[in-house]
């Protein structure tokens, strides 16, 4: 993995300085690939997994793994199940001969994946929301389909808002 810093000399080079990428490469001792690569991307891409991670030690026990974490989910919070605690289960009830750190990882994600996410709300200023649909309308007596646009400008209403609560901006206002 080559260092930021690295990174945005090579890029500098090439964008800024107008310099050739074979030049480049040569200068910092690189494939003229990874320069290529370097140039594609403004800050190095991060390494992504591509398969599941196997886990053949701990496949037989993963039910039991989950069904301590689904009865915990009725506990308070002080009284769950800590990952460490249900490694020294496995092993001693069940007969578990995997290490501590797969249970640790396993019980991590799964209590990622049962949380709740939240997208924050933003409304930058521009921005729109349009949504197209038909209805029935009655027009000179006559029922007929007709097709609408909808549309609302989220920023205006939250400014709006905002200035009747005497407020600059979303910061200040207590949710």
């Amino acid at each position: 993995m080559f260092q930021v810093e690295i990174y945005g000399r090579v890029r500098r080079a090439v964008r800024v300085e107008g310099r050739s990428q074979r030049a480049v490469a040569r200068e910092f001792g690189l494939s003229r690939e990874t320069v290529r690569k370097m140039l594609a991307y403004a800050v190095p891409p991060g390494y992504q997994r591509q398969q599941p991670i196997k886990r053949p030690k701990l496949g037989p026990w993963l039910g039991v793994i989950d069904a301590i974490l689904n009865d915990d989910k009725q506990r308070l919070a002080k009284q769950r199940h800590t990952a460490k605690r249900i490694f020294e289960r496995l092993k001693a009830e069940h007969g578990f001969t995997g290490g501590y750190t797969i249970v640790k990882d396993y019980v991590h994600t799964s209590r990622l994946r049962g949380q709740e996410m939240f997208v924050p709300l933003a409304h930058p200023a521009g921005g729109a929301q349009v949504d197209f649909g038909e209805a029935i309308v009655l027009i000179a007596g006559v029922e007929r389909k007709a097709h609408y646009l909808a549309m609302d400008l989220p920023y205006s209403v939250g400014r709006h808002l905002l200035h009747r609560l005497g407020c600059d901006s979303g910061a200040e206002v207590a949710t």
